[in-house]
């Protein structure tokens, strides 16, 4: 394999039914990062059927070119022709760094793609960085230059591992959703488009869809909220989570309950709800922490709120180091004070 053929930073754009899913825009805006610190372009591999529609809103997002890949088999989302496309893109192109989203089809479409063009692929990342590799100066190791340096949780969430692939291309990873920014959208920018040419064929690895069944999710996404009241273990039980739904509910419209791990495990809460690195990455207007310790593990999925608002009994807890306000104090009593407080500045205001 020559290195050096491969060159610039290529994002998956994923779209379902025709329409492009939030990771894709993310990964566009952290991939014209890392191209900008290599000197190169990002591009957009597009793949489905009846989908060259989406390409200039790609480009409103940064995208310098947009690779089509179109075909009638390519409707719906099938692993084998999903994966003779997005190969077959760098086959032909030879991206130095390919970027999917960690979705329920790109921790598909990533691991098989990576095995076909006989690269390695770091999943469910939750930072990347152009760097040395090694990190630190070895004696007798080559420090080698411009590499992907791909950050995720290891060991359940108890560690953080940084992972190079010095010897293969191009660079995989997959990248949770809201990890990553998108760009503000410039109205009217144009990439460069590019209709592939890659032959889609159904084989002995092919699957057929009978039927497509859209389930409607029970539990609203708390990556959507404006404001979230999340809870720890300090919170004591499932049943005291009621103070915290009390308070989101007096805040109104776009404020949601989620909770850590702690809370997950313990059965307190569906997963769905958890913040964290082995969570959802969130960035509301404003976070409160509420009983909530502070592990690196969790406010590494909120460290980017506009607001954080702590409250806990223990005036060492970590949390406090990230907290823009901090309530050293019984959440028992300090929540339906602030619940209280909040319904009655609403009263006031509706009678204004």
């Amino acid at each position: 394999m020559a290195l050096e053929d491969y060159k610039g930073v290529f994002t998956y754009a994923q779209q379902v039914d025709g329409e492009l899913s939030s990771i894709s825009l993310e990964l566009i805006g952290k991939g014209k990062e890392l191209a900008d610190a290599l000197g190169e372009q990002v591009t957009a591999v597009l793949i489905g059927s009846k989908i060259e529609g989406l390409a200039d809103r790609l480009g409103e997002y940064g995208a310098d070119r947009v690779i089509i890949v179109d075909d009638p088999l390519l409707e719906t989302y099938r692993t084998e022709q999903y994966a003779q496309a997005l190969a077959g893109v760098i086959n032909e192109y030879k991206p130095e760094i390919m970027l999917v989203g960690a979705t329920a089809i790109g921790r598909d479409l990533g691991p098989t793609v990576s095995a076909r063009v006989a690269t390695g692929l770091t999943a469910d990342c939750t930072k990347l960085d152009i760097g040395d590799f090694p990190l630190q100066p070895q004696a007798g190791v080559e420090q080698l230059h411009n590499q992907l340096l791909m950050t995720r949780p290891a060991f359940g969430g108890n560690t953080i591992a940084t992972i190079a692939c010095p010897n293969n291309r191009p660079q995989m990873a997959t990248v949770r959703p809201g990890v990553m920014q998108k760009l503000e959208p410039v109205a009217g920018r144009k990439p460069e488009i590019i209709k592939a040419d890659i032959k889609i064929t159904e084989n002995s690895k092919s699957v057929t869809v009978e039927k497509v069944v859209k389930d409607v999710a029970k539990v609203a996404n708390i990556m959507d909220a404006k404001i979230l009241v999340s809870g720890g273990r300090g919170v004591g039980s499932p049943e005291n989570f009621k103070l915290l739904d009390d308070l989101a509910a007096a805040l109104g419209k776009g404020a949601m309950v989620s909770c850590s791990r702690a809370v997950v495990d313990s059965g307190w809460k569906p997963k769905d709800l958890q913040v964290g690195q082995t969570g959802k990455t969130v960035r509301p207007n404003i976070y409160f922490a509420i009983g909530i310790s502070g592990a690196i593990q969790h406010v590494a999925g909120m460290e980017d709120s506009d607001v954080i608002i702590a409250i806990n009994k223990d005036e060492g807890a970590p949390i406090f180091d990230v907290a823009d306000y901090g309530l050293v104090g019984d959440l028992n009593k300090i929540v339906p004070l602030l619940t209280k407080a909040i319904k009655e500045q609403k009263a006031k205001e509706a009678e204004a």
